[in-house]
């Protein structure tokens, strides 16, 4: 089945996607868009089992495709089949189950956006101990951030960036992924997920990581592998080029918050969004609300709000 990229009629035919993505979730010229992805939500044979979809749901995977009902639609059928084929991870959306991992200090999402209003995450491999979690529990942890995050109007805008710290990557994070794996990372970070992703940057990269690089880059599009930048390990002024030293922790010569308790920030925000992340693992098309009092999100019905973060 087939769909116009400007399926609108009136207004907003004169604008295009990119124009679309900063109208008011609640505008009334993103009602055609989301009737014509919901129809053919409905109408695909894989989504049987999926009564309802929120609008909510919907916009956010418009956005990640400028308002391309088509590649929307596309978008929305891999997501539901990689959750489908991937229960080792999505199925258990709990942030206390790997709340040792969280404790070790491993992920940020940094408070304030960069200069692009992207939002900015770091992930310091080196706090991940193989022996005590695998390689799916780690994967679970990125997945619960992407959720979240994924619903914030200005993140679908304006996409994310990633910084991965690899010191303290050794053999045994290596042996932890194989070539399945490889192709599930790859697919989230290209066409499985709602979110753009507008930057890739590795800082202390060891030789043990190439490998599994060399494994996950064939699956990649040429657009991300474009966006993925080296700075090893002397990274500091390098990677000053992509973010300011306002929003980077001192680790990464920037003059924010410390790493640490960046870390502890966003694992509160994770564990006050339990119930949130419990009801995504098992209706992830529900409906959402958020607090606008202090942008924590619960589970909820009949509403949709945003959070601009």
């Amino acid at each position: 089945m087939k769909f116009a990229k400007c399926a609108a009629t009136g207004a907003g035919d004169a604008m295009n996607g990119p124009q679309l993505s900063e109208v008011p979730d609640d505008s009334e010229l993103l009602e055609p868009f989301v009737r014509g992805l919901r129809r053919g939500a409905l109408r695909a044979g894989e989504l049987r089992a999926v009564r309802t979809f929120s609008r909510g749901f919907l916009v956010k995977f418009l956005r990640a495709r400028d308002f391309d009902v088509e590649l929307s639609l596309k978008l929305l059928l891999n997501y539901q089949r990689w959750r489908r084929e991937s229960p080792e991870i999505s199925r258990c959306l709990s942030p206390s189950s790997v709340l040792g991992l969280l404790n070790a200090s491993y992920h940020a999402v940094l408070p304030q956006r960069d200069h692009a209003g992207s939002r900015v995450l770091i992930y310091r491999i080196g706090q991940w101990n193989p022996k005590d979690w695998s390689a799916f529990q780690v994967f679970r942890v990125s997945l619960m951030t992407s959720e979240i995050i994924s619903m914030e109007t200005e993140t679908q805008r304006r996409g994310l960036k990633v910084i991965f710290d690899l010191q303290g990557w050794s053999l045994g994070h290596a042996w932890q992924i194989n070539p399945s794996l490889a192709r599930k990372i790859s697919s989230v970070l290209s066409d499985s997920f709602p979110l753009k992703v507008r930057g890739i940057h590795l800082v202390n990269e060891p030789m043990f990581f190439w490998p599994v690089f060399a494994m996950i880059r064939p699956f990649l599009p040429d657009k991300i592998k474009q966006r993925i930048h080296m700075h090893g390990s002397d990274f500091h002024d390098s990677l000053s080029d992509f973010f300011s030293p306002a929003l980077l922790p001192p680790d990464y010569g920037g003059e924010g918050p410390a790493i640490d308790d960046m870390c502890q920030d966003w694992t509160n925000q994770l564990l006050q969004s339990e119930n949130l992340l419990q009801q995504i693992a098992a209706h992830p098309t529900a409906d959402i609300t958020i607090d606008p009092d202090n942008c924590l999100m619960s589970g909820g019905a009949g509403t949709e709000q945003f959070s601009d973060g």
